[in-house]
């Protein structure tokens, strides 16, 4: 297979790390997760995941950390890298880049579940995330993350069920090793 980089980024409950997950174990691939970073730089100095984006939004070298972490891991190679930022950040180097997107009441019921919360908790714990990420993502990068134009592929995770959005992200993957150049730096 060659040298492989995929960045997959999208909305909090979206599927994100699911689908990264996946890719990596599917195409023996390493993963990395923005997200895991940023939760564990949360624990090191002793915040939750909310403190530590609203310290985030006064303090960029937070961010610059973990997706200067994230370039270097996409840089080594052979890698899943999954992160509300991944496609942006990696948008020179990633072969491929995958959005992933569902509806706002759909993600919240999703991370209600998977966190054992309300879902008018989920609900105020997105849209807390969600302005935090696209403020950050503009000031620091001048990006504006609601702009998917940067995705190889954007997948909408919502009628289809999970094994269904796989099999349309390996499709996809299949096709470009399909037909991928053998140098890496040839880009259409």
């Amino acid at each position: 297979m060659g040298n492989l980089t995929i960045a997959v980024s999208g909305t909090p409950g979206s599927g994100k790390t699911t689908y990264a997950r996946f890719l990596a174990e599917r195409y023996g691939l390493r993963f990395v997760s923005n997200g895991i970073l940023f939760r564990e730089l949360a624990k090191e100095i002793g915040v939750d995941l909310l403190e530590l984006h609203r310290l985030a939004e006064q303090r960029e070298d937070i961010d610059r950390e973990i997706d200067e972490r994230a370039l270097q891991e996409a840089k080594r190679g052979n890698v899943v890298i999954e992160g509300h930022l991944a496609v942006w950040i990696l948008r020179d180097i990633a072969d491929i880049k995958i959005i992933v997107d569902a509806p706002l009441r759909i993600r919240a019921e999703r991370i209600a579940q998977r966190e054992s919360i309300s879902i008018e908790e989920a609900l105020s714990q997105i849209q807390l995330r969600e302005k935090s990420n696209a403020e950050r993502a503009m000031r620091y990068y001048k990006v504006d993350i609601r702009d998917y134009s940067v995705a190889d592929l954007m997948v909408k995770t919502y009628p289809l069920d999970v094994d269904s959005v796989k099999h349309v992200i390996a499709s996809f993957v299949d096709a470009y090793l399909h037909v991928r150049k053998p140098f890496k730096d040839v880009k259409a």
